[in-house]
């Protein structure tokens, strides 16, 4: 097929049109053709129009994705925290839980949710075992909110959780002697409270431990032939724990043995003196 003129239409380059100075226009019936480009540049501009595209989805984001990758994300409001904090206690995850009830009271100390969450966090110690903790957890408590109507759920488990933090007979008894504090201050300043009969009882466990350590004590004197120790110990746990009958009887007995031992070790040492004590006489 022919153009009007005659012609066959031909591919002409620019480069072949430029290099004779004959415009594109003069030659009737033909059509030119560009130059193909590079591998690499072509390459280079199908990077450019995706970067371009990319850009302008990130503006019809609104910057979004900035501030996801780029800005620190919102603290938690006190809200927020406390009822995170009311899920992992019901759900048994105490760290959790201590963690969000913690944040809650260094971050919103004035919200309304800080008392409240005080008291839960002393909760969240105990049932994680960690009785320490919960001691330091209701004493604050017990501090910032002396006249609260819980005082005497506060106290209990003050006492509770150090009873629970004793750990061995032949270890002090300190934490045994405050726990009957804090019962016998419930028992007295909250007769009608529904723990006073735990508290009762839970006195009786703690001087019940109290005066074995006593015991123990004493026995180990005894053995150790140190007789007038052991006598003082004894008659310590008549003196001191009335209410203990068995205990009692049991260091009378033993008081009185550790007495008759201690009476004839000191009537041995003035029948029988040592033998250098007569090179100490003139001092």
């Amino acid at each position: 097929m022919t153009d009007e003129g005659g012609c066959k239409p031909v591919a002409v380059t620019h480069f072949f049109l430029r290099t004779r100075n004959i415009p594109v226009d003069a030659v009737p019936g033909c059509r030119a053709t560009r130059p193909s480009l590079p591998f690499a540049v072509s390459q280079v501009i199908v990077m450019r129009n995706y970067l371009i595209l990319f850009s302008f989805a990130l503006l019809l984001n609104g910057c979004g994705a900035i501030d996801y990758y780029f800005l620190t994300p919102p603290e938690d409001t006190a809200q927020e925290l406390f009822e995170n904090a009311r899920g992992f206690m019901q759900d048994k995850e105490y760290d959790s839980a201590i963690d969000s009830l913690t944040k809650l009271n260094d971050r919103y100390p004035f919200s309304p949710y800080a008392t409240e969450a005080r008291l839960m966090l002393g909760d969240a110690y105990a049932l994680d075992r960690q009785y320490l903790e919960a001691v330091d957890a209701y004493d604050e408590f017990l501090n910032m909110h002396p006249r609260h109507e819980s005082i005497d759920y506060v106290l209990f488990q003050i006492g509770v959780n150090k009873f629970n933090s004793h750990r061995s007979i032949d270890l002090p008894q300190t934490q045994l002697a405050e726990a009957v504090e804090s019962f016998r201050r419930l028992v007295s300043g909250y007769p009608q409270s529904a723990y006073r009969e735990q508290a009762l009882e839970y006195i009786l466990k703690c001087r019940t431990l109290m005066a074995e350590h006593e015991m123990f004590v004493a026995d180990f004197y005894f053995k150790s032939k140190s007789y007038r120790a052991a006598w003082t110990r004894y008659t310590y746990i008549v003196d001191n724990f009335p209410e203990l009958e068995e205990i009692v009887k049991i260091a009378e007995s033993k008081a009185k043995v550790a007495y008759f031992y201690a009476q004839e070790t000191d009537n041995d040492s003035k029948r029988h003196p040592s033998k250098f004590k007569q090179y100490f006489d003139w001092l």
